[in-house]
């Protein structure tokens, strides 16, 4: 098998990743182009939940943190209402078109699971050709052994019942931002 390029691996994400319904976009790694990429999404919300992010450099989210729509630590009754929120994954399958998302942070879970809306922050030399690799050390140091986390590919859907419905366990539209 030819080794892929990041470039290729990058694009493969893109092309999966849409293919699996998210949305996706990708960016300059800056705190100016991740802030408006961010208030482009969030323009039609009151309020959106910010998971502090773990795996990519908190800097970038500096200016977006300042936004009056950001909550970092909401009420019990904020979380039941807020339709959209924001984590950062730790990787990205390029296969797959999935995220992987830590889920022993504060408010991952609730945001992966809960939000109508997941926006995803993704640092493109984080993307691993094969789901297998998050499992090897040969790629990114070791962490997918030592990390919990969450396949995420594309929103939450179901047939179970009849015809495909979109978020019914958990968001209904996956957003994924590729930071490069």
């Amino acid at each position: 098998m030819p080794v892929q390029t990041h470039v290729d691996l990058v694009n493969q994400f893109l092309l999966s990743a849409v293919d699996s319904v998210a949305t996706v976009e990708k960016i300059a790694r800056t705190p100016e182009a991740l802030n408006e990429a961010l208030l482009k999404e969030i323009a039609d919300e009151q309020f959106v939940l910010l998971s502090q992010p773990d795996d990519i450099d908190k800097e970038l989210f500096s200016l977006f943190e300042k936004n009056e729509k950001v909550i970092t630590y909401p009420t019990g009754e904020q979380l039941k209402t807020i339709r959209t929120g924001i984590t950062d994954s730790f990787c990205a399958v390029a296969k797959t078109g999935s995220v992987c998302v830590s889920v022993n942070k504060y408010l991952t879970s609730a945001i992966s699971m809960l939000t109508r809306k997941h926006i995803v922050v993704v640092d493109s030399r984080t993307i691993v050709p094969r789901p297998a690799d998050l499992f090897s050390e040969n790629y990114l140091e070791g962490k997918g052994l030592s990390k919990s986390f969450s396949f995420i590919t594309g929103p939450s859907a179901t047939a179970d019942m009849g015809p495909l419905v979109r978020g019914v366990h958990g968001p209904g539209q996956i957003h994924i931002i590729v930071l490069d």
